[in-house]
């Protein structure tokens, strides 16, 4: 069975088409634009990614002479609001947005975060649907009125290939769904003062199926009719394509998020409200998405002039570990954090230079922070895996990888598929249309592994002191991140 799975990240859409044996036959890139219009703002171009959408699924199709089933996943989270008509009422606001941080911020200090945990399992943050319509509440009301849906990117090109408003139980898992009950809980919208904004919510499917229309199917050169599965959420559908399926397989994206994840057989909504939890086919998994990623890698590489995280890499690795004493917090979006602590006051910090201190210096610490957070992730899921894979743009990266082995203490292994969150729409695309019998069946097939990068043991325990130094360190940079706060609100006033 031929099927185009389309995985449509905030920064790029990609488009893969796989052959009957089920190995990527044709992929298509468009890059998309994210725009940072007023201070915490970040928003995209509705529009824009279903033309890039579009583009990329019509140049595969050229190639591999059209497509059984299209499958697709998406960034999750933000607002993609959408009128009676099924078209925006305004650009969508995305999940790192940092507009709505006050009012999270008064969500935790009044325990309405923590007590929202106990049935959704995800802690709050300023670009989650209950955070962005609140501040639109507030801010533009008018925006609201004329909006008939709240979709995700993912049920935003669902719409526009199938005609049809749906929500993945992937995607309603936070901040809306009680996770038992799998469903929208009336109380979580009560506990947010947002009883109103229920008429928004597109029902509740898992994996939705529906035909392609004509329109859609002119535009993309596929059939009329043509089964569309949506598929769980990026960093879900990722997991899934990395091969972890399975209660404690452990799964590290490196992308514009860095997500570190674990597969669980229970939402477990007694633990520390941090992280979050969705909802997957029999499981779910347990993640901690962080608000900074490989847009550190790159803003790191603007500050040294460099042309590519390649060349970032190749410089730090002429540092030895521990970068001279060089600690670096990678707390640099303007949204703070969520993972695996949720403070929207959050910043990064270089610490300790010096003059002796050089570029390769540099580097290295950034690399070391970032490895650290995953760490730090990894701790905070409670569970115990025996490897970990890696996926996403980073893990091209041979030295982070290695890295990653040292701090972490567990084999690395990296997925043989370039693109692996279309992976893990192939198989739940083929699973929800009976093509498999479940997605762990078709991972068992489809999913191939490379040989693992294995933790050096010297520098393991180097790193073990050097992660309870990181701790240390960023306990106490919290303590000024309020007064930088006030600083940067003065600085606009």
């Amino acid at each position: 069975m031929a099927v185009i799975c389309v995985d449509a990240g905030t920064t790029v859409i990609k488009a893969v088409g796989y052959d009957d044996s089920g190995a990527e036959a044709a992929v298509a890139r468009r890059e998309t634009v994210v725009s940072r219009p007023a201070p915490g703002h970040c928003e995209q171009d509705m529009a824009a990614v279903w033309d890039a959408v579009a583009a990329t699924v019509r140049e595969v199709a050229a190639r591999v002479g059209g497509a059984d089933v299209v499958a697709v996943t998406a960034q999750g989270d933000g607002c993609w609001l959408v009128d009676a008509g099924g078209e925006p009422t305004g650009p969508a606001i995305l999940w790192n947005d940092g507009r709505a941080a006050d009012t999270v911020d008064a969500w935790t200090r009044e325990g309405i975060a923590a007590a929202a945990f106990r049935r959704n399992g995800s802690s709050a943050a300023s670009g989650l649907p209950h955070a962005v319509l609140t501040w639109l509440k507030e801010h533009d009301p008018e925006r609201l009125a004329r909006s008939h849906a709240n979709l995700t990117c993912g049920g935003w090109i669902f719409s526009r290939l199938t005609g049809e408003l749906a929500a993945d139980e992937s995607d309603a898992s936070a901040p809306f769904m009680d996770l038992r009950a799998r469903a929208y809980s009336p109380e979580l919208l009560a506990l947010f003062g947002l009883e109103w904004a229920e008429r928004l919510l597109p029902p509740v499917r898992p994996c939705p199926v529906a035909g392609l229309t004509a329109t859609a199917a002119a535009a993309l050169g596929l059939a009329a009719g043509t089964p569309v599965v949506m598929a769980p959420y990026d960093i879900a559908s990722t997991a899934l394509g990395a091969g972890a399926v399975e209660p404690g397989q452990a799964c590290a994206i490196l992308g514009t998020t860095l997500s570190t994840e674990v597969i669980v057989d229970s939402p477990g909504l007694d633990g520390e409200p941090t992280g979050i939890t969705i909802a997957l086919p029999g499981g779910y998994l347990r993640a901690f998405p962080t608000f900074a990623g490989t847009e550190v890698v790159q803003w790191t590489c603007r500050l040294l002039a460099l042309e590519s995280p390649a060349e970032l890499g190749e410089l730090a690795e002429r540092s030895e570990p521990g970068a001279g004493g060089l600690a670096f917090l990678p707390y640099l979006s303007p949204a703070g954090e969520r993972a695996p602590f949720s403070d929207p006051a959050a910043r990064g910090s270089l610490l300790g230079m010096s003059f002796e201190h050089r570029r390769e210096d540099v580097a290295r610490a950034v690399f070391e922070g970032l490895t650290m957070v995953i760490r730090d992730c990894l701790t905070a899921t409670g569970a115990a895996p025996t490897e970990l894979r890696a996926c996403g743009g980073g893990a091209a990266s041979a030295f982070w990888l290695r890295l990653i082995a040292d701090v972490t203490g567990l084999p690395v292994r990296r997925s043989a598929d370039d693109e692996v969150g279309a992976r893990g729409a192939y198989l739940v695309g083929l699973a929800a249309t009976g093509a498999a019998p479940s997605v762990a069946a078709a991972a068992g097939r489809h999913v191939r592994l490379r040989d693992a990068v294995e933790p050096d043991p010297a520098r393991r325990e180097r790193y073990d002191r050097l992660f309870a130094d990181f701790l240390t360190l960023r306990d106490g940079a919290a303590g000024s991140w309020p007064l930088l706060a006030e600083m940067r609100t003065r600085g606009r006033t």
